[in-house]
This record gives structure tokens, sequence and C-alpha cells, in this order.
């Protein structure tokens, strides 16, 4: 619908924005009349998941497995009955005398800035058997801003087909899960492959850390169906992503560019489907935080959290920096707007992709020994201790 920005009708219109956009961005927040100019929403539940990613030569299959994967990944621990907020970190990890012994990329809410450091990712180096495990595991555990909260799921799944260096002076594994566990972190592990070496160290590194071994194959095992909606999917998706604005200093707003830069990669560089599994998500309540980022404007006025008058010139957006104030609240008023009806076209081709989806994997006999399923179940079996219930299965 088409309004004048005049007087009575604007005012309309941004009272429209206000109440009906949060419904949209956020359907598991609820929020209640503002005390002292803040909204109070419910506390959600934490999950905090590290892959520990071996990157050596012969993972190459894995790793691209992991960049079609990472989004259905996180609707997948998103889809419990009370939606969590998702953290994401990686290490990548190789040998000693390799390009790198490991990389670590820290836990994150902002999964575009994670995909687009795990899109560099490549499968280089390694040779002799051993890799180092141990480092990895060790990053892992001590060198990630795990969540102080005593009630978050907080899990590892160390991903590799080789055993560990077990003849480096180092802190070795035994050691280092048990730290894990202190910290209340589950550790899992993925045998990718059938080396032999492999499967001992493996096993127990899971055992120790009270979590779940598995083998797949060696790119992984994934469910990796395309849709007829994927495209659309991911059209849209790069649309909502051009409704943001960043407002405040120059350092917060330089935060958030670098944010966009690492969207801007993704849409460039990203498949489509993977584009689609990333749409999917960033149009549920579980993506919101990875859509938004921080200070984003349009949502800070239409949940009531800034008052656009409070805002001086050289902390607006740039667009917005010259506009006179009615013109600035109809512009943010129009990209509410936009985003609430990009958000509903995203979540109804969503569900047709999952239908579509659940067919394929039907007619394929469930696909029940898939690494989707497998870190489903387990998932569903180690955060039930959080009390996260999980119900729908993995999304694909």
């Amino acid at each position: 619908m088409k309004i004048k920005l005049l007087g009575i009708a604007l005012f309309g219109l941004t009272l429209g924005t206000v109440f009906y956009y949060p419904q949209i961005m956020a359907k598991n927040i609820q929020p209640v009349p503002p005390i002292g100019g803040h909204v109070i929403v419910n506390q959600k539940p934490k999950v905090d998941v590290v892959f520990v990613l071996d990157t050596t030569g012969s993972m190459e299959g894995l790793i691209q497995t992991a960049k079609e994967k990472i989004w259905s990944i996180a609707t997948t621990m998103a889809s419990a009955q009370q939606t969590p907020e998702i953290r994401i970190g990686l290490v990548a990890y190789r040998d000693r005398n390799d390009a790198y012994e490991t990389r670590v990329v820290d836990l994150s809410g902002d999964l575009d800035s994670v995909y687009a450091t795990l899109m560099d990712f490549a499968a280089e180096g390694g040779g002799d058997t051993p890799e180092s495990v141990n480092k990895a595991l060790y990053d892992a555990v001590h060198n990630m801003s795990w969540s102080q909260s005593d009630s978050a799921y907080q899990v590892i799944f160390l991903v590799g087909d080789a055993p560990p260096h077990m003849d480096y002076n180092e802190v070795r594994y035994p050691e280092i899960v048990a730290s894990a566990l202190n910290k209340g972190i589950v550790v899992n592990t993925i045998q990718c492959g059938e080396i032999a070496t492999a499967i001992e160290p493996w096993t127990q590194i899971a055992s120790l850390g009270q979590g779940n071994f598995f083998q797949v194959e060696q790119a992984g095992g994934a469910v990796a169906y395309n849709t007829p909606f994927d495209e659309e999917i991911a059209d849209l998706s790069a649309k909502l992503d051009d409704t943001r604005l960043y407002y405040g200093s120059a350092e917060e707003k330089d935060k958030m560019h670098r944010k966009v830069a690492a969207t801007v990669k993704l849409n460039e560089g990203a498949s489509i489907a993977s584009r689609a599994r990333r749409g999917s998500f960033n149009a549920s309540a579980a993506g919101r935080t990875n859509l938004l980022g921080e200070n984003e404007l349009v949502d800070a006025i239409a949940s009531g959290t800034v008052d656009l008058n409070d805002i001086k010139k050289d902390a607006l957006p740039e667009p917005m920096a010259e506009m006179a104030p009615e013109e600035q609240l109809s512009y943010v008023a129009g990209l509410a707007n936009e985003r609430a009806d990009l958000q509903l076209q995203i979540q109804e081709l969503s569900e047709d992709r999952d239908g579509y989806l659940a067919k394929k994997v039907e007619e394929a006999g469930g696909l029940r020994s898939s690494l989707d399923q497998k870190i489903y179940d387990t998932v569903k079996e180690q955060a039930g201790k959080a009390g996260l219930e999980y119900e729908d299965g993995p999304a694909y």
C-alpha cells in the first residue's frame, strides 16, 4: 500500500511498522512495554558449537560439504521448541610445517562472517598420516569465547580422517578433553573415511568427552539436493540484506561494514543452494541475530529501543544524513515494510522447499546414515540435557 508522506498518514505508517514488523522479525521474542526506553525480551537458551575441521589435502570433499551445509546445520540446531541463540566457531587444522597448524575463528552469532572465512578454507598440506589434532582440540577448548551460562549447550564436533600426533611435546587429548568437561563442553568425533589408526583415538576422544563417535564417507555423506525454489530464495535473501541500515559511532559502523562485506562475499561466491539455506535461516526467528548484527536502525526503531530524534547526524546511516526528519522516518518505515514482505515470501518458499526435500529424502529411503541425521540425533540427545527439545528432524 502506498501512503502519502504527510501528517496522520505518516504517523499511521510508522505505528504500523512498530507494531507489525517485530512480530515478523522475532516470533519467539515477545516485546513488552518499554521501560526507560528499553524493550525487555525473554532470555533465550544458548547453543555454542565449534567445528574442528581437518583441512589437509585428503579433506577436499568434506570442506566443500561444510561450505554447503553449515546453514542447514545452524537451522537444525535452532529448531528446538524454544528457539535458541546460535553461535558457531571454527578451528581449521593441518600439521606442523604446513601453511598453518591451526586457524581459529571465534564463536559468533554473526554466521555470515564465520562463513566468509570458511569460504577461504582449502584442502592442502598433510603428508604423513597423523595431524595436529591435539593442538586443534586445545584451541577449541581454550581459545574460544564459550558462553558463561550454566544452562548453555556447548559442543565440539571434531571432524577429520587421521589420528593425532602423539610424538609432539604438547598437551594431549585426555587432558584437553578433561578441561572441556570442566567447562561443560561435550566433545563429539566424526571420522571421515576408514583409516584404521584413527578409529581408536577418535573413539576415545568421544568417550572421554561424553560425546558420540561416528564414521561417514570421506566427503562427509551429507544430503545435498538442489531444489526448484533455491534461486528465488537466494535472490530474495540478497534483497533482504539490502534492507539493513547501521548507525552509531564510526567504530560501530565500521564493524557492521565488515559484516556487510562478508555478506557481499558470500552472495557473490557461495552456491545458490547454500545461499538459499542461508535465506531460509535468516528469515526465521533463529536467524535474526545473523541477519541484523548490531546497531541496525530499522529494527531498533520498530522495536522502540531507539528514537530517531535522539540520534545525532554523524551517527546516522549515510543515506539518511542529509534527509529531513519526515523523510528519514518515511525511509525507515518503507524499509521495515519491505523487510516484512520479503521475510514472508522467503518463509513461504522455504516451506515449499522443505516439502520438496522431505519427499526426496523419503524416496531415498530416509537417509538415516547421512551426516545430517547423525548430527541431528547427536544434538537432540545431548541438548536435551540442557532443556532443549528437538522434534522436527534435520534441516536439509
